[in-house]
């Protein structure tokens, strides 16, 4: 990691027992590529609501506040990174909001990385409250932002039918205060995209990535851990970029040849969990098939 420090995250997301979501998805990636990881679960159910049966606890402000007391009475609370995924009520994520400021108090250096989880294709997963508080409160503290294009919409109240919506729309965001904007997945033109943008450096780059007839839950988790790890890593937007898009869908497409395998429809939401640990060569050495072009 050259002169920098060893990375160190704390990620607050849900977690499954069973499955990759959330910050099951995100730990081991992060772990394989070096980084220390603290999770703290916004939730903890059994598994993912692709399921037809969900049970588990959810996560109080009040109980996020007696984590944090406990690793600030610790000294345990020195952290480079923060990421935060699955959010499930306002108070909590409030909550979320004043973590980060402290935590960049306590190292003005720290790197927020937000993927405001709220939706996807159109469809809203969360309390609508919530759009509000993340464009308003949470978004504005973070460094780096990686939504989806319809949480892009939502953040910025721009359409996204087009390159040039989505190019606004980034903009958009970039002047809400993070300085690096990420867009996971877009359709635009009956194609699927990814496109990278930072300020500073001045650089905006797409990735059109070959489509997987299928949707998995759990990859914006992914893509958002990955992003963060080989940012730091790289100190290059557009190797972390590629790397970022190309582990995601070597994943992705491990998981699909395994679903064929098991060709079970009984057990469909089971056969489509990502195969996390059976891509741990994917993760640690990325194989560029995708390039990032200049917009």
């Amino acid at each position: 990691m050259n002169s920098k420090q060893a990375g160190h995250v704390c990620s607050i997301q849900s977690h499954v027992v069973s499955g990759y979501v959330g910050n099951k998805c995100a730990t081991f990636p992060l772990q394989l590529l070096g980084f220390e990881v603290d999770a703290v679960n916004s939730v903890q159910l059994s598994n993912h609501t692709g399921y037809k049966v969900i049970k588990g606890q959810v996560l109080t402000d009040e109980d996020l506040d007696q984590l944090v007391e406990g690793l600030v009475a610790n000294e345990l609370d020195n952290y480079t990174h923060l990421l935060t995924g699955y959010v499930g009520s306002a108070s909590f994520l409030r909550r979320v909001g004043q973590f980060a400021k402290m935590l960049k108090q306590k190292n003005p250096n720290l790197i927020y990385v937000c993927d405001p989880v709220m939706g996807d294709n159109g469809k809203l997963y969360v309390p609508e409250e919530l759009k509000d508080i993340y464009r308003d409160d949470i978004v504005p503290l973070a460094d780096i932002v990686t939504p989806n294009d319809f949480e892009l919409k939502l953040l910025t109240g721009k359409e996204c039918r087009t390159m040039a919506d989505l190019q606004s729309a980034i903009k958009k965001l970039h002047e809400k205060g993070p300085k690096t904007v990420v867009v996971s997945s877009a359709n635009i033109d009956n194609k699927l995209v990814a496109v990278a943008s930072t300020i500073g450096k001045e650089k905006m780059l797409k990735i059109e990535i070959p489509k997987i007839q299928a949707t998995y839950t759990g990859s914006g988790d992914l893509f958002a851990a990955l992003f963060l790890a080989h940012y730091y890593l790289q100190d290059d937007i557009k190797s972390a970029f590629e790397k970022t898009v190309n582990t995601l869908h070597d994943v992705l497409l491990n998981t699909l040849e395994h679903s064929k395998v098991l060709n079970n429809n009984t057990h469909r939401a089971r056969n489509i969990e990502l195969r996390l640990i059976q891509s741990k060569h994917f993760i640690e050495n990325p194989k560029i098939r995708f390039f990032a072009e200049d917009l």
